[in-house]
């Protein structure tokens, strides 16, 4: 068990978690959970079984529970892929009518799945886990986690690296590294993956953390360095089109990847709060996130208007739609059909979820929903006059 702890730069005062911050709770929520059961028995024995990590602990294909927690759902084509906490892993190959849950390398919380193409899948989250499945995510690799990670970081900021804070990037490390209960492992979650292509990728997590891979994530390179965020805060979605990427982030960070410069530059939102998600595609870039609020660009993000989506609900997808709409899907179950230039979202009748946490669409055009409570395919329907 690795313990977890908040971002320094997240001020008091500011607006409740939305979902990503949730899912952090979890493994606090679990780790209480554990103290209270040993608590129990203190006065009888001193002497405790060691406790397993959950980096070594593998879940095994199971019977689905149709209630178990899903925080993140992608497609390709009929075949969709869920994650969620302790490892959790559903498939489908019909579009949602059936799922069966598969084995997982780690019990660690996973938070994110993205397909890269050609069946490859990826999924991410705490203990600096990433999974990489090649056959359409029926079965599953560990490509990286928090004992292997720890060991790049610190040999790629060794003393006499190039960058030029490259000495306060080292300090940092350690200092997560020191808040670990568990000796060699760094507990700092990835929030999220984007593939440009079958080569380059990057991984993005807690305190600025952000790798990039260019042999189709065999390795990984620390970029740290190559971020305008020196606050070191936190990084919650990666998306792009064609090579282009983006990346978005708490107190309305959002950077844009320069490929001269090897850097990804900031660019100025009209928003302070946090960005939890992105969706981009030639001429338009939305950035989602906290109570509702919505901002799109035209222009690569020189210039922003607010989309008007007239809830207070953070928002924790945006799924594309023809023929250049968007479904933007809020945690508490609403729906809203937003036009190409964002200038017009339309509220969707959809019926009743419980706590929503991601959402996909299925080949069919339903909405598929990770939910608290399990995973539902759903249609939408316009709203009543």
């Amino acid at each position: 068990m690795h313990q977890l702890f908040s971002s320094p730069s997240t001020p008091e005062g500011s607006p409740p978690p939305g979902p990503v911050a949730q899912r952090r709770r979890w493994r606090l929520a679990a780790a209480l959970s554990v103290c209270a059961a040993l608590g129990v028995y203190a006065g009888e024995s001193l002497q405790y079984a060691p406790m397993k990590d959950v980096l070594d602990l593998p879940v095994q294909p199971a019977e689905l529970n149709k209630r178990a927690t899903a925080s993140g759902v992608a497609r390709e084509g009929k075949r969709l892929v869920a994650v969620g906490p302790r490892g959790f892993i559903a498939l489908s190959i019909d579009g949602g009518a059936h799922w069966r849950q598969v084995g997982s390398p780690v019990q660690s919380d996973l938070v994110s799945v993205k397909f890269s193409g050609a069946g490859t899948v990826w999924a991410v989250g705490h203990d600096a886990v990433a999974l990489r499945s090649m056959d359409g995510g029926a079965s599953w690799q560990r490509v990286l986690d928090g004992r292997a990670l720890l060991k790049l970081l610190r040999q790629h900021y060794a003393e006499g690296a190039g960058a030029p804070d490259v000495g306060k990037i080292r300090q940092e490390v350690e200092r997560w590294a020191a808040q670990s209960a568990t000796p060699d492992v760094l507990p700092t979650p990835f929030f999220d993956v984007s593939f440009t292509d079958a080569n380059e990728g990057f991984l993005v997590g807690a305190f600025g953390l952000i790798l990039r891979t260019g042999d189709g994530g065999k390795t990984w390179t620390p970029w740290m360095e190559h971020t305008d965020n020196d606050s070191r805060l936190h990084l919650y979605a990666v998306a792009g089109h064609d090579a282009q990427r983006y990346i978005a982030g708490e107190q309305g960070l959002l950077l844009k990847l320069d490929r001269a410069s090897e850097r990804f530059v900031k660019v100025s939102t009209p928003y302070g709060g946090s960005f939890f998600g992105l969706n981009a595609s030639p001429g338009r870039l939305l950035a989602y996130g906290l109570r509702g609020n919505a901002y799109m660009s035209t222009d690569e993000g020189l210039a922003w208007h607010k989309v008007e989506t007239g809830i207070d609900a953070s928002l924790v997808a945006a799924v594309p739609t023809d023929p250049k709409g968007l479904l933007l899907v809020s945690q508490a179950g609403q729906a809203l059909s937003v036009s190409a230039d964002g200038r017009k979202a339309v509220p969707l009748q959809m019926p009743y979820t419980s706590e929503v946490m991601g959402a996909t669409a299925s080949e069919s055009g339903a909405l598929v929903l990770a939910l608290v409570d399990g995973l539902r395919v759903v249609d939408i329907l316009p709203s009543a006059p």
